[in-house]
């Protein structure tokens, strides 16, 4: 139980009223005087500082009880050993007062964990992590501290000509991040909110197959915190006419559709793009052989934003002909009846051959008699070689929309298909899994961008959004937390700017050029993360611990005195369970060096470093940052930590 909850039964054994003559808590009667405002309820929490603070906001001096709050606290399970919400055991759809949709109508999507913050730090799709989970109302001091920004480390600018240390970043770089993503996306909304015109995610899918291997009973539930924590700040990243575009499949499709409903707002909604991702079906599915992807659309403000049109087709243009060299160019022969009944339409029509013709029945023509009479007068009326058809309208190419409105059926001939992204790497030398075709992206970027817009993907992987914004003309922010994000992406994007003719390079005349700063989060604990999870031994082990006390940041919830005391219980676990008490021990706040602690020597942050990083957030201000904020008390009880 935390600290929180122990001080909030202290508080609450004030009244004799919510505890049975064993001393068990009496959640239903605390619940209920709760609701029903009782006065000597609210006076033992209006008496107490902390639950003033974390009960009552204060409005022109005036306390009002937050009892939806407070219930939400008496029924949580932080008054068990776990900490989850209500809901630990449930996955349904409810409203925004907990109630089922069998007795509402407004829908939203509730989850175990849905209140939490998921740190998500895994860096290699062979990583198992037991994740913590932060409470939004419980541990936002934690929160805080770990979504402040972060600073970069190994700023390096890629060109064709050079490839140097980044000293400065300017609006018109392009940038590529390794980092965890949920805590890159905090630090680029410092520098980037509300600038971003579209984002491009391909996440893990929650397959079972995938990168997605968190391990937790709530497998559902835990992605649906992964994505939720990630889509708030892409919303505040997203300009006001900006969009985003989610590649998922059916496995959380309809879930991640509701869930964006909530975030982005139901009217915001623009369309479910359906992908055709293969072309053969797959003879050894046990069921239906799946062969398309969605792609969930969503704007931030759908009354601005409006997609450009695709440009016209070599097919589209070659139904324009010119059989009377009308000197305004091609034409094609479109109908003159319309479908809605008109008097003023309904005339009779000599053709130059001498026939009458009369509009179709229960149709008119489109015009009335003396505007048809114009038309003919600027030869726009067609009646055919013999002059003996039905009259049509000349709609002339050079007159119509240069482009046209795209559907939500995207097909492999039009976007390519799975089969083309991985035959595009392999022609770079460079494997990935499950890469997307540049084609699909030129078709995303074509209706979500113009040159010089700026683009994000912060589900990375083998490089093909920022490969294909490069090659567009577009700015790019990429952000990849797995290991091959310097092997793979880095060197597919050293590819693009030296001129590769892959994807979409011939299509749109690509001959190389442009530049991008690669940078790092700067680990401080997450160094020890990573030391952990590759040691193989008992001494390895040993070592990481021994550097762990004397550099390491450990949780201030740990007295060592304490976990020395009980070294012959630690020497008995086995390799894994070392790992994981290691593991435990880490302040999982400190994984990476906040901006505020840049000058803290203990963090050791080199000027380099330092000069990058202050001139990515304040420009070319490079005095200091805030100064840190202090460290996180130490407790005045020791904490025993039993192994």
């Amino acid at each position: 139980m935390t600290k929180f909850f122990e001080h909030l039964l202290n508080v609450l054994r004030g009244d004799d009223r919510f505890f049975s003559v064993d001393g068990i808590l009496l959640r239903n009667a605390v619940y209920e005087s709760a609701m029903r405002m009782d006065e000597k309820l609210l006076r033992l929490l209006l008496n107490d500082d902390f639950t003033r603070e974390k009960f009552f906001a204060d409005i022109d001096g005036v306390k009002i009880f937050d009892k939806l709050a407070f219930a939400w606290t008496i029924n949580n399970r932080q008054f068990l050993p776990d900490s989850y919400t209500r809901y630990a055991n449930k996955i349904g759809l409810a409203d925004e007062r907990d109630n089922f949709i069998s007795a509402t109508g407004n829908v939203s999507l509730v989850f175990p964990y849905k209140d939490c913050v998921l740190e998500g730090g895994q860096t290699s799709d062979t990583q198992k992590r037991n994740e913590i989970f932060y409470n939004a109302l419980l541990a936002h001091d934690d929160i805080d501290r770990l979504l402040e920004p972060k600073v970069f480390v190994n700023a390096t600018r890629y060109s064709a000509d050079d490839v140097q240390p980044a000293e400065n970043f300017s609006d018109a770089d392009n940038l590529i991040v390794k980092g965890n993503n949920l805590l890159v996306l905090a630090s680029l909304t410092k520098k980037f909110a509300g600038k971003v015109k579209c984002i491009y995610i391909d996440p893990p899918y929650n397959t079972g197959s995938d990168s997605f291997g968190y391990n937790d009973r709530f497998n559902h539930s835990t992605w649906l915190t992964f994505m939720k924590n990630r889509l708030d700040f892409a919303r505040k990243l997203l300009s006001n006419d900006g969009s985003i575009w989610i590649s998922i499949d059916d496995d959380e499709g309809h879930y991640l559709k509701v869930l964006c409903d909530e975030i982005f707002g139901r009217d915001n909604f623009v369309a479910t793009v359906v992908w055709e991702k293969k072309y053969s079906p797959q003879n050894d599915a046990t069921w239906l052989s799946d062969s398309h992807d969605f792609i969930l659309v969503y704007a931030k403000n759908k009354s601005v934003w409006r997609p450009n049109l695709l440009p016209r087709t070599d097919e589209m243009n070659a139904r324009y002909k010119n059989p009377d060299n009308d000197p305004r160019g091609a034409w094609t022969p479109d109908n003159f009846s319309a479908k809605t009944y008109s008097k003023s339409g309904d005339y009779p029509i000599t053709t130059p051959s001498g026939r009458v013709v009369y509009p179709p029945k229960t149709r008119a023509w489109i015009t009335n008699q003396k505007r048809f009479q114009e038309l003919v007068a600027d030869n726009r009326i067609y009646f055919g070689k013999d002059g003996n058809g039905v009259p049509a309208i000349k709609r002339f190419l050079a007159e119509v929309k240069q482009g046209s409105v795209c559907k939500t059926i995207w097909t492999r001939d039009e976007v390519g298909d799975n089969r083309e992204g991985k035959r595009e790497l392999l022609n770079l030398n460079l494997i990935f899994a499950t890469p997307k075709p540049e084609r699909l992206l030129e078709r995303i970027l074509t209706l979500a961008t113009v040159e010089g817009d700026l683009v994000l993907d912060y589900h990375i992987g083998s490089g093909t959004t920022a490969a294909v914004a490069h090659k567009m003309r577009r700015r790019y922010i990429g952000v990849e937390q797995m290991d091959y994000v310097e092997t793979l992406t880095v060197e597919r994007l050293k590819k693009v700017i030296g001129g590769e003719q892959g994807g979409i390079s011939q299509k749109i005349g690509w001959k190389g050029g442009g530049s991008f700063v690669y940078c790092e989060l700067a680990k401080q604990n997450q160094k020890f993360v990573d030391a952990i999870e590759s040691a193989t031994d008992d001494s390895t082990l040993n070592e990481i611990y021994r550097q762990m006390i004397d550099t390491g940041f450990i949780s201030h919830k740990v007295d060592p005195a304490q976990i020395d005391s009980t070294a012959d219980e630690f020497g008995a676990l086995s390799l894994n369970d070392r790992k994981k008490f290691l593991m435990a021990l880490l302040d999982k706040n400190l994984l990476y060096v906040n901006l505020c602690d840049i000058d803290d020597a203990e963090f050791a942050v080199a000027d380099a470093d330092k000069q990058f990083t202050r001139n990515f957030y304040f420009n070319n201000d490079i005095t200091s940052p805030p100064t840190a904020r202090a460290s996180a008390p130490k407790p005045t009880t020791a904490v025993t930590v039993r192994l």
